[in-house]
């Protein structure tokens, strides 16, 4: 799995925002202020969201009203995990990605992993 490119994680974000199903021109009138694009642009890379598998679409008379498949928290989990896969040495890129973060994220990792361990058990 890569990231999102530019336009993708924009229309992602308008999407996780709504918690609600999107038509194309939804997004497109959400993004117009601060991007000039095409509504034919939109539609295409909200397409191929939907064929790689992150947007599921519904027919609603002529259109389709688009829904994220997984939370924008499943998809930063997804990231996080493929680059650990990445690394030779997981203890080391840890320690490394551990170093970057504020006491607040620090504490949250370490609540995070409180639960996990007690989902565990």
């Amino acid at each position: 799995m890569r990231g999102f490119g530019e336009l993708e994680s924009k229309i992602m974000a308008r999407v996780w925002a709504a918690n609600r199903p999107l038509a194309v021109r939804d997004v497109l009138e959400d993004l117009r202020p601060e991007r000039d694009v095409a509504y034919t642009t939109v539609m295409t890379v909200m397409d191929n969201l939907y064929r790689k598998g992150w947007l599921s679409r519904e027919r609603e008379g002529r259109a389709y009203l688009y829904t994220a498949v997984a939370s924008r928290e499943e998809y930063s989990a997804d990231l996080m995990r493929e680059a650990l896969s990445a690394s030779t040495d997981a203890a080391t890129t840890l320690t490394h990605f551990m170093g970057q973060l504020s006491l607040d994220e620090s504490d949250q990792v370490r609540k995070a992993l409180r639960r996990a361990s007690r989902k565990r058990t």
